[in-house]
């Protein structure tokens, strides 16, 4: 990494960790594609961030724990899925063209951003069940977890609508969410480092600075901000991104 990134990356890390713990999402959904069309391979760039989120859920996830707000039997078909598929989707991308997962990953952003932006899981309060479906939370384990190896991200913006769909408590979902991401993440992550693909200059220059972003972050959106507002702003700049990388195909 020359003089320049060196200032600039974790500069940006910082600064896009900040803005988008705001909104209550991580920065990996945007550090991603910024990283490597600041010339870092994107199979660096994707272990770097899935590090990222490993260090900014672990937190809440170890709280949740804590203070039983985990649902344990609906919480755990979805991380033993997701953390065996996660290395799947790490080794995945190692076989297909670096354009197929930019290609793959801007369909993300498009979903992701959409659903900051339209998503309402209010229209379901009336719908909260309470059975546990092993199969249907195989499938969200498995296509997260699958994706989050893959494409170098969390998988939340997968797992937190789909089990809304399904019909089972917001509250109950964000627990869940917040205790799947750093397990699929990690082991993602440690995939990535199994098969050589680890800059430790980057992760610790972004994963630092990126933690202490999204920290400072979340408390000042809890103080000063209203997070449906931020969600819709920051809904703009990923879709905004998506067509940044959709005109780069061309």
């Amino acid at each position: 990494m020359d003089n320049t990134l060196l200032f600039l990356v974790p500069v940006l890390s910082f600064g896009l960790s900040f803005l988008f713990a705001m909104g209550g999402i991580g920065s990996a959904l945007v550090l991603v594609p910024i990283l490597h069309w600041l010339g870092f391979p994107l199979n660096e760039a994707k272990p770097t961030c899935l590090f990222i989120n490993t260090l900014s859920m672990t937190g809440a996830s170890i709280s949740n724990i804590k203070h039983k707000r985990l649902d344990f039997r609906l919480g755990l078909p979805i991380i033993i899925s997701a953390i065996t598929l996660s290395p799947v989707g790490a080794y995945t991308s190692t076989l297909v063209s670096t354009r197929t997962v930019l290609i793959l990953f801007t369909l993300f952003l498009i979903f992701s951003g959409n659903m900051m932006l339209f998503f309402k899981s209010s229209k379901y309060k009336d719908q909260y069940r309470e059975d546990r479906p092993l199969l249907p939370l195989i499938a969200i384990g498995s296509i997260a977890g699958f994706l989050s190896g893959l494409l170098g991200v969390g998988g939340g913006a997968l797992i937190s609508p789909f089990m809304i769909f399904l019909g089972f408590n917001p509250k109950k979902v964000t627990t869940i969410t917040a205790s799947v991401v750093p397990f699929l993440s990690f082991t993602g992550f440690l995939a990535y480092w199994a098969m050589g693909f680890i800059d430790p200059l980057l992760i610790l220059s972004v994963g630092i600075t990126a933690y202490i972003g999204g920290y400072l972050g979340t408390h000042f959106m809890q103080k000063r901000l209203k997070p449906a507002t931020v969600k819709r702003f920051l809904a703009i700049i990923v879709l905004l991104l998506a067509l940044k990388m959709i005109a780069k195909f061309f």
